[in-house]
């Protein structure tokens, strides 16, 4: 069994406690429905934003979905001038049998300008 990277984003909506929260469950679930995970197989979950979002740790949404003895981690992203604002990524690291190729990385809402290769292939095969 190897350990995968399994990566994700999506926008905020504002710098609050309940937007930040409901777009990290969201992307949590979505990543976990799309790869299959089984929760006793996660390593751990980085999650990081970018410097306009504050108002909440994410890992908290990790917390109140059970991921009660996984390792969690949150951390801000470079502020580079032009990036994208207000966005929410998630890297977690899974024990897995899937081939690197069997991966599939998650990107919602206005995160999709981030990996268009990976959102195009996501829309060619629904």
């Amino acid at each position: 069994m190897l350990v995968r990277g399994i990566r994700g984003a999506t926008t905020v909506r504002a710098n609050t406690r309940e937007d930040i929260l409901e777009a990290a469950h969201e992307l949590l679930d979505e990543i976990v429905r799309e790869n299959e995970v089984d929760r006793d197989l996660v390593a751990s979950i980085v999650f990081s934003t970018t410097p306009d979002l504050n108002a909440e740790f994410p890992a908290v949404a990790a917390r109140e979905a059970g991921y009660t003895m996984v390792a969690l981690s949150c951390v801000h992203e470079m502020n580079v001038p032009g990036a994208l604002a207000r966005c929410l990524r998630i890297l977690m690291h899974v024990n897995t049998e899937k081939a690197l190729a069997e991966i599939k990385h998650v990107y919602l809402h206005g995160a999709r300008v981030l990996r268009r290769d990976l959102v195009a292939d996501e829309e060619s095969t629904s």
